[in-house]
């Protein structure tokens, strides 16, 4: 996740925590109810970001693996068959 959209995530956050604070503070039900959306929508972004960042990085890792072990099994696979002949 880039740095920007981290900072963003978690500046919703916060900004939900204190509007949450102060609905609860001065009784106003409706901007209690509007802080807990905004907190649990960064919330949720931040981590429907970090799943996205996980599986890319999962990918890559795949990627990086089948391109080692294509080398060197179908170099040895070779080499083993034609000795065979």
């Amino acid at each position: 996740m880039s740095t920007f959209d981290k900072v963003k995530h978690q500046a919703q956050q916060l900004a939900g925590k204190a509007k949450e604070a102060t609905g609860r503070a001065t009784g106003n039900r409706d901007m209690k109810d509007a802080g807990k959306r905004d907190r649990l929508e960064g919330e949720a972004k931040e981590s429907g970001q970090d799943m996205k960042d996980r599986a890319a990085g999962a990918a890559e890792d795949v990627k990086d693996k089948l391109r080692g072990d294509q080398g060197g099994n179908q170099g040895g696979n070779r080499e083993g068959g034609e000795g065979q002949r």
